[in-house]
C-alpha cells in the first residue's frame, strides 16, 4: 500500500501527454515526477506531481558541493498489460551506498520504491512496447541545505523522473583512450554514482567527441596503465573465446548490467575472468588477434559493440569482429528483462499499481 499523494494538476498532465513516434534517449520528459524531503532527521510523505521547475536555495550545498547522487533504471512493457522493472532492489542498494558515500541519508527501501512505482505506475500506458525501448527511471537525491561549510546538509530531497525512451546507442562506438585525465582513484567516489564523477569526465569526453570518437575510456589514477571503465558503461573484451572484465577496483562504479551479464553468462556455462586489465595488453591482444571483440555494457545501452580503440598518438585498434558476441548477450538479456524467456535469477518485478491517498 503506497502512502504518497497525488496533486490535483496530474491527472491533466498524464491527460495531454502522448508518446511521439520519435524518441531518442532523454529527449522526451514524462509529464509527472515524484517528490519527497528530508528534515529533522525523517522523510516527510512524498507527492506525485506535474513536472516542472523545482525550486532550489541558489546556496544549497548540491549546486557548490556536487552534493548528489542518482541512479538509472528501466521499467519494460513488451507484450504485457503492464509494466515491470529489473532489479529495482539493486539499484535500491546502490544508491544507498552513492547517499553513503556523500554523508547523505540513505532514502529506506520503501520509500524508493514507492517514488519508482509510483511515477511508473503513473506512465504505465505510456511505457514504450517496442523491443529495446523502455521507461527510463532516474532517481537522484541532492542536499537542499544553505551554506558553505564544508560538511553535508541537514536537508535534503528525493525525486524520481522519467523519461520514454529507445536503445542509447544505435551502431558500434569508437573509443578514444584517455591517458591523462582521471575519472577517479581509489578512496574517491568512483564506487558512488555522483554527480561529481560524470562532472569530471566531461572535458575528455567533449574532447573525445571533438576528434570523431563516441567516448572516453579511463585508466587508473595510479599509473594510468589499467583499464577502468567509459564514462558510463562497463567494458567486456572477448579473449581465447572467453569474457574479460576488470575487477572492481575500489574507483570503478559496479554497474548492475555487468554483474548480471556476469551472472547470466556463468549461469550458462561461459567463462568470464574478472582482473586488472593492461591497456597496452589488450591493444597488443586486438593487433594479434587475440582479443576479438570488444563491447561495452550498463543501464542506458544494455550491451554496445566497441568499433575501434583510438589511441593518443593517434593509431586505432579494430577488432577482428563487432557486435558478433555483444549481440548475443544484449539480446539474452533484453529477453530477461522484457520477460520474453524465464527469469532463472528472479531479477524482474512488476511495478506496484498506483494507490495513492
Amino acid at each position: 500500500m503506497t502512502h504518497y499523494t497525488t496533486a490535483p494538476g496530474v491527472a491533466a498532465a498524464l491527460a495531454g501527454f502522448t508518446l511521439p513516434e520519435k524518441l531518442g534517449f532523454g529527449l522526451v520528459l514524462a509529464p509527472v515526477m515524484y517528490s519527497v524531503e528530508y528534515a529533522d532527521g525523517r522523510w516527510g510523505r512524498g507527492a506525485l506531481l506535474p513536472y516542472g521547475p523545482i525550486e532550489i536555495a541558489p546556496g544549497a550545498r548540491a549546486l557548490h558541493y556536487g552534493e548528489l547522487v542518482f541512479e538509472g533504471m528501466k521499467a519494460y512493457r513488451a507484450g504485457t498489460p503492464w509494466p515491470n522493472l529489473f532489479r529495482p532492489l539493486d539499484n535500491c542498494r546502490r544508491f544507498a551506498l552513492s547517499a553513503e558515500r556523500l554523508a547523505m541519508p540513505a532514502v529506506p527501501e520503501a520509500l524508493f520504491l514507492e517514488g519508482v512505482d509510483a511515477v511508473a505506475g503513473a506512465m504505465a500506458d505510456f511505457v514504450p512496447t517496442g523491443g529495446g525501448k523502455s521507461l527510463y527511471l532516474r532517481p537522484f537525491l541532492y542536499g537542499t541545505e544553505a551554506g558553505y561549510l564544508l560538511r553535508n546538509s541537514t536537508t535534503f530531497r528525493f525525486m524520481v523522473i522519467a523519461n520514454p525512451v529507445e536503445s542509447y546507442a544505435s551502431g558500434p562506438m569508437k573509443v578514444a583512450i584517455e591517458r591523462f585525465d582521471v575519472r577517479a582513484a581509489v578512496g574517491g567516489v568512483g564506487v558512488a554514482k555522483a554527480s561529481a564523477n560524470y562532472a569530471a569526465s566531461l572535458r575528455a569526453s567533449s574532447a573525445s567527441i571533438a576528434r570523431g570518437y563516441t567516448v572516453a575510456l579511463w585508466l587508473d589514477a595510479a599509473e594510468h596503465r589499467y583499464i577502468q571503465e567509459l564514462s558510463g558503461m562497463n567494458v567486456f573484451a572477448v579473449i581465447g573465446g572467453e569474457l574479460h572484465t576488470p575487477s572492481l577496483d575500489g574507483a570503478i562504479l559496479p554497474g548492475i548490467t555487468r554483474d548480471s551479464l556476469i551472472a547470466l553468462a556463468r549461469h550458462l556455462g561461459h567463462t568470464v575472468i574478472e582482473r586488472p586489465m593492461l591497456i597496452d595488453e589488450l591493444l597488443e591482444q586486438i593487433r594479434s588477434g587475440a582479443c576479438t571483440e570488444v563491447f561495452a555494457c550498463g543501464t542506458a545501452a544494455i550491451v554496445a559493440p566497441i568499433g575501434v580503440l583510438g589511441d593518443t598518438d593517434g593509431r586505432e585498434y579494430v577488432p577482428a569482429q563487432v557486435d558478433v558476441v555483444a549481440k548475443q548477450w544484449r539480446e539474452a538479456l533484453l529477453a530477461i528483462q522484457e520477460r520474453r524467456v524465464p527469469d532463472p535469477f528472479g531479477w524482474t518485478r512488476d511495478v506496484a499499481r498506483p494507490a495513492a491517498g
